[in-house]
């Protein structure tokens, strides 16, 4: 039988992959990408010639089984999302789930991830935190957002540009004008970027400087 690995692979800066990452996207049989486009620049870079399939969120239900039985057939498959870890608000969780109910050995490499830089240099206490990922964006948010005002452990969220606004009044709203708030933005890339204040500061700055990029936003647990 053969084994899944999990690759982190990077979430800006290239060079933030590991030497182990390189060598099993090598080694492997087969690289299963988020989008294969976007992997094979990574790859190019990388001189790695592994074969790809496409692996995403609207395949990912037909693809699972087909998978778990090319790996009990005796192939090593590598899984890959766009950036950072799979399965962290990214595809990965279903194949995983059935490799484990199937008795496949699954081996996650540590490496990128966006919501711990972020976490770590928001300031806030990283003692104890809750991982949120992107809000519900309509049915359920404001049920959501309600529980979450009562949250005391620090908050980690991910977002869009074009609805960090939203999100940021929504805090403002649920949580307090005065919570405080970290926002990480293109995280080690070249226009990295971390704005820290409280709910109504951070709305307003980037009210007056209209986000882009990947953001990843910490806020201050109720105290």
């Amino acid at each position: 039988m053969g084994k899944l690995f999990l690759v982190p692979t990077p979430i800006g800066n290239l060079e933030d992959i590991t030497l182990r990452a390189i060598r099993i996207l090598k080694e492997v049989d087969l690289i299963l990408a988020e989008d294969t486009r976007n992997s094979g620049k990574l790859l190019k870079h990388l001189d790695i010639s592994t074969p790809m399939q496409s692996h995403h969120m609207h395949n990912e239900h037909k693809t699972v089984d087909q998978v778990v039985s090319r790996i009990q057939a005796g192939e090593t498959i590598a899984l890959i999302s766009d950036a950072g870890t799979p399965a962290i608000s990214d595809p990965g969780f279903l194949l995983t789930r059935a490799c484990v109910a199937a008795g496949i050995e699954v081996d996650c490499l540590p490496g990128a991830t966006a919501f711990v830089p972020a976490l770590v240099n928001s300031g806030l206490p990283n003692d104890k935190f809750v991982f949120e990922g992107f809000l519900p964006v309509k049915k359920g948010r404001q049920t959501r957002l309600k529980i979450l005002a009562e949250e005391t452990r620090t908050m980690v969220f991910y977002e869009s540009p074009h609805k960090l606004i939203k999100t940021l009044g929504n805090f403002a709203e649920y949580f307090g004008e005065d919570r405080k708030i970290s926002v990480s933005r293109e995280i080690t890339k070249m226009h990295e970027e971390t704005i820290r204040g409280n709910a109504t500061e951070v709305l307003q700055y980037y009210t007056d400087h209209p986000p882009k990029g990947e953001i990843v936003v910490v806020v201050e647990g109720k105290s």
